[in-house]
């Protein structure tokens, strides 16, 4: 059974960082693309980044560029998404995505990943 598993959430105040993990049992990871997705109070998920299993390349919306970085340990089995310089518009819920597909390139629409984790609350104040 495929479990994805974020955590990592919290309130910090503007300009500061956290990390996110999403760990991942019933997947090797490294052989599928993972996403990161948010979804604010009244807005709809957004894609924030991804990482390719094909090429190992990584993948930003403009709005996080230079700020977040997205990275997986194999031996852990987890991904990351590493978060700085936080913005109170960064406030939402984050979730982690996993496309099934085996060598799976980097997708930022929902319906590009087949398993979601439960989500963790970021909360950023001004």
């Amino acid at each position: 059974q495929v479990q994805l598993a974020e955590s990592g959430g919290s309130l910090v105040h503007y300009g500061g960082s956290l990390r996110l993990s999403c760990a991942a049992s019933g997947f090797t990871l490294n052989y599928h693309a993972i996403g990161w997705f948010r979804q604010a109070p009244g807005k709809e998920r957004e894609w924030v980044s991804c990482v390719s299993t094909i090429d190992g390349d990584t993948y930003y919306a403009d709005s996080v560029k230079g700020r977040f970085t997205i990275s997986r340990d194999n031996a852990k089995n987890t991904a990351y998404l590493q978060m700085n310089s936080l913005k109170p518009e960064d406030t939402a819920v984050y979730y982690c995505a996993l496309d099934r597909g085996y060598g799976s390139s980097c997708g930022s629409t929902w319906y590009d990943y087949d398993y979601w984790g439960q989500g963790t609350q970021v909360t950023v104040s001004s």
